[in-house]
């Protein structure tokens, strides 16, 4: 009973703390649509799966023990966070007239997918699945049970982002988005550049 409380506890506290996963599904759910924010979503539920696959099999151990294997896992997701905020801060002023929204959708897999590669690629995540796999699940703890907690920290992602994709999709933020669509997306690219960089900084340090 501790234990899933526990585990529900920093589950509920990493979901809700800032950090890549927000800025992409802001982005998508104030620059796009609804759907693109909650198919955002539903891609970083997916992720999630990832880090709860390689924890339950043992990998996750072995991040933990390894600075070498967890900065290099550090700087696969800096790169491709730099990736993303690089391609935000080029959005012009051009691209926010609603004819440029309505002619280049994100298609429903697009949305998937760069939901899913955030989260799958995002060492806050790695951090946190691996801490509560190693540290506050034990060993005794069965494969069912920690399959329910995969389910868990799953779910409680899907549930915040999505109502993250809804309160930025609302009819308030899309006037907002209406003048300032590049300005925003300028924004959100800087967030993850600098959240890259940081990164990368500090695999660099602790290399």
């Amino acid at each position: 009973m501790i234990e899933a409380l526990t585990v529900a506890t920093i589950t509920v506290l990493a979901v809700v703390s800032p950090g890549a996963d927000f800025a992409m599904v802001t982005r998508n759910s104030m620059i796009l649509s609804r759907r693109a924010g909650v198919l955002t979503a539903f891609g970083i539920a997916l992720g999630v799966w990832v880090h709860v696959a390689y924890s339950m099999a043992g990998i996750g151990l072995l991040i933990s023990r390894s600075i070498l294997l967890f900065s290099a896992i550090k700087f696969i997701g800096a790169a491709y966070l730099v990736y993303l905020g690089i391609a935000m801060l080029r959005a012009k002023k051009s691209d926010a007239s609603p004819e440029a929204k309505v002619a280049t959708p994100m298609s429903d897999g697009a949305a998937l997918r760069i939901g899913f590669l955030t989260n799958a690629l995002n060492p806050k995540t790695t951090l946190f699945v691996v801490a509560l796999f190693t540290q506050v699940i034990g060993p005794q703890t069965s494969l069912v049970t920690q399959f329910g907690y995969g389910i868990f920290i799953s779910l409680a992602h899907l549930a915040w982002f999505a109502l993250v994709a809804y309160a930025f999709s609302s009819q308030a933020a899309q006037r907002f988005v209406a003048s300032f669509r590049h300005l925003i997306e300028r924004g959100i690219g800087a967030v993850l550049l600098t959240l890259g960089l940081g990164l990368a900084a500090s695999s660099l340090r602790n290399s």
